[in-house]
Formats: structure tokens, sequence, C-alpha cells
């Protein structure tokens, strides 16, 4: 994938369940989704891609140590400029960091709880 999301907008979604496999073939017979493995070591989650593209459009993920423990639902990540920074903020603010930060590419992830409650992850590229 050569898209790089910017500061500020959803950089990506994604699923997490114990049901992989199952989702996978869900979503490509209810949206038109082709899926492609994206090999984990022991075990393969799956970009899906639009019928009529070439990048994904969302990932379909098995659920391991690095998701926070929470119901599956669809999960949005936000793209920020200093993850560390955000981090910082989220606990300023009222929230929670649920995971602790996790490496990916040049940058990283982390699981959030907002003050309300919601759940989503912060990314920097």
């Amino acid at each position: 994938m050569s898209y790089v999301p910017k500061v500020g907008t959803v950089g990506w979604v994604d699923i997490s369940s114990d049901r992989c496999e199952e989702l996978r073939d869900f979503y490509a017979h209810v949206i038109g989704w082709k899926s492609e493995a994206v090999d984990c070591g022991d075990f393969d989650d799956y970009n899906m891609i639009p019928p009529e593209g070439s990048d994904p459009a969302a990932g379909v993920c098995h659920k391991t140590a690095v998701t926070p423990d929470c119901d599956p639902m669809w999960m949005v990540y936000f793209t920020v400029a200093d993850l560390d920074k955000s981090l910082e903020q989220v606990k300023a603010r009222g929230g929670e960091v649920l995971t602790k930060k996790h490496a990916y590419g040049s940058g990283g992830f982390a699981f959030i709880r907002d003050p309300a409650g919601a759940i989503c992850a912060l990314f920097q590229s």
C-alpha cells in the first residue's frame, strides 16, 4: 500500500477477533471485498481489497496480546504527528491509554479510551 495517511485523518480501520477466517469470508460476501493474506508468523491476518481496487480498504485480524481486551468491533486508527505527545494528552485530558506503544514500521500505535468510554487507536506513521 503506497498511501500515507495525513495527520488528523483516519489512517486505517480493522477488526480483531478469534473468528478471523469466518469474518474474512463474511465481509467478502457481504461487501464484495477480496482478501490478501498478511503473514504474521504463526497465522495470517487479511487485508481486505475493494472489488475494483488494489489498495486495502480495511483489515481482518486475529485477536492477539496487542489488541485491547474488548468485544469485537471495527477499530479506527487516527493518525497523529507525535504518538508520545498524543498519549500524554490522552492521560492529561481524562482518557486512558489501554496498551503500551507498539512499533509499526518507523512509527507505532497504541489503543486508548476517551473520556466518554469510546475506544480507538492512535497511529504515527
